[in-house]
């Protein structure tokens, strides 16, 4: 790794720091589980505002509609323009029903 400091003392790295993400992800026929991974202090929307065509996934996890593991793969390359929606693993509320609003707020 090699380290260059301009004239104000500021230091610049060819490495970038980046956070692992446990992610999920929604296509139209399957849903995807496993780690993206953005800068630190980012968050996954301000990510994948500036993605390119495809987003990168690490220990994926490939499912069926269903809920039946497809796949597993140590990376996965998915073509962005067959997400539907992205969310980090903690918002995820397996349990959740339609008629379960305990955790919907009003606005």
């Amino acid at each position: 790794m090699t380290l260059h400091y301009d004239d104000k003392g500021k230091f610049f790295t060819d490495y970038i720091s980046k956070d692992a993400v446990q992610t999920v992800i929604q296509t139209s026929t399957n849903r995807i589980r496993g780690n993206m991974y953005v800068r630190a202090g980012e968050r996954v929307s301000d990510y994948l505002n500036k993605s390119a065509d495809f987003l990168p996934i690490t220990d994926a996890e490939i499912y069926d509609l269903n809920g039946n593991r497809l796949y597993r793969a140590p990376f996965l390359a998915v073509n962005m323009n067959l997400v539907v929606w992205v969310m980090p693993q903690e918002k995820v509320n397996d349990d959740y029903t339609p008629d379960d609003e305990s955790d919907v707020k009003a606005p």
